[in-house]
């Protein structure tokens, strides 16, 4: 496997199926994306007043959202690279709202899953340095998390 992942359901409201389910999608998109072997990263599951809670406190938003990404090769000031071929390359985290996948999943009628799975492959992508901030890159952001969802077997 090309990534180690540390799963954590905050919420006790996934089944292990769904969990490995999406440990497998995010092999498949580490992948297609060719990340360097042994990359590691963190999924945490957790409720809306969970997400909200930190978008507050680190995007100084004071509201729920579906999905978070804390990238860690984004430098703050201040910070120095660590560098070095032996250290594991540690991505970053992803924080899902389950609450927030569950109502999406009904607003957009695709399952439950299907909507699991596109959250974690855009925070996925936001950990490689993907980003929506002009039309630009979310068409070609957009365009890679489909076409990953699909060829993996996750279509709507």
């Amino acid at each position: 496997m090309k990534l180690m992942i540390d799963f954590l359901d905050e919420t006790i409201s996934l089944q292990h199926e769904q969990i490995e389910r999406i440990e497998d999608l995010l092999q498949f998109a580490a992948n297609v994306e060719d990340v360097k072997e042994g990359a590691e990263l963190a999924v945490t599951f957790v409720t809306n007043e969970r997400i909200q809670e930190i978008n507050r406190e680190y995007r100084d938003k004071d509201q729920a959202t579906d999905v978070i990404s804390f990238a860690m090769e984004e430098l703050g000031e201040g910070e120095i690279k660590i560098l070095g071929d032996h250290i594991p390359k540690h991505l970053g985290d992803i924080i899902i709202s389950v609450q927030k996948a569950t109502e999406q999943s009904e607003e957009y009628g695709h399952s439950f899953l299907r909507e699991l799975g596109f959250l974690s492959v855009h925070g996925f992508l936001h950990l490689l340095g993907y980003d929506h901030l002009n039309e630009e890159d979310e068409k070609k952001m957009f365009t890679l998390q489909t076409k990953i969802l699909d060829d993996f077997g996750l279509t709507r």
